[in-house]
């Protein structure tokens, strides 16, 4: 998005996140609003933006990704709209089309006439924009959400949670589906579960960036939490001491 990057931190209910969803019911995670202008009802770009939304919400369940733009490349006016859609790896196609058919109602709510904009769901994210950036790492729009749960030996644990992280970063980079689950052992019979996911316009090797730019921010977002997400444009990761994701 064009605003400045804001690094925002969210408190994250261990009780709430465990609950494990079986319909779509739940609100947005985060949401921003681009400040790279505005667009008038009735006009060139708004059309051209509900064209774009009815195409992902078309495109993104079959695969789980959509992408695309909508209206003619016009000099100075940049009545162009490109978009994106992406749902996690694990739902189901019928689930992700129930999260990508909200997401733009919710977010034309909070941000109604701006050109550009980003929500996030447990289940999806949509993102949009005036301006191209398909195939590029966001790097603007990101927010971390964590477990508020101390473990009691953190050093042991973060280690064990940045060599998870650092593996399923590797294995989503070579999935064509740029994502990737996985789980350790920990002590006491425990188990550490990881999830590492990127858009689908990146690059192998941009994936593999965005996703180690992101597990390098652990000490700043999740240092000693029993679980934690940094959540971006372009990538996310999430651990938890307890099975997040769908059979």
């Amino acid at each position: 998005m064009a605003s400045p990057k804001l690094l925002i931190v969210s408190l994250f209910s261990f009780i709430l996140a465990s609950l494990i969803q079986t319909s779509f019911e739940a609100d947005p995670l985060f949401h921003f609003c681009s400040n790279s202008g505005n667009f008038t009802a009735n006009s060139p770009y708004e059309s051209n933006l509900k064209t774009l939304i009815n195409s992902l919400i078309y495109k993104t369940p079959s695969t789980g990704f959509g992408m695309g733009s909508a209206g003619l490349v016009q000099y100075q006016n940049r009545e162009q709209a490109y978009g994106l859609a992406l749902c996690r790896g694990d739902v189901s196609a019928s689930e992700c089309k129930t999260c990508v058919t909200e997401a733009p109602k919710e977010i034309q709510k909070r941000c109604p006439y701006n050109k550009g904009a980003i929500i996030w769901y447990d289940y999806c994210f949509l993102k949009y924009l005036d301006a191209d950036f398909i195939g590029k790492i966001d790097n603007t729009n990101e927010f971390y959400m964590w477990n508020v749960n101390i473990v009691d030996d953190p050093t042991t644990f973060n280690n064990n949670t940045k060599e998870l992280l650092s593996q399923l970063a590797d294995k989503a980079s070579i999935n064509p589906k740029l994502y990737a689950t996985g789980e350790v052992k920990l002590e006491n019979s425990k188990k550490l579960y990881g999830l590492t996911q990127c858009t689908r316009d990146l690059s192998s090797v941009d994936c593999k960036k965005c996703l180690d730019d992101a597990i390098n921010q652990l000490p700043n977002c999740c240092d000693g939490k029993e679980g934690g997400r940094v959540v971006g444009g372009s990538c996310n990761f999430r651990y938890e001491i307890y099975p997040f994701v769908k059979e």
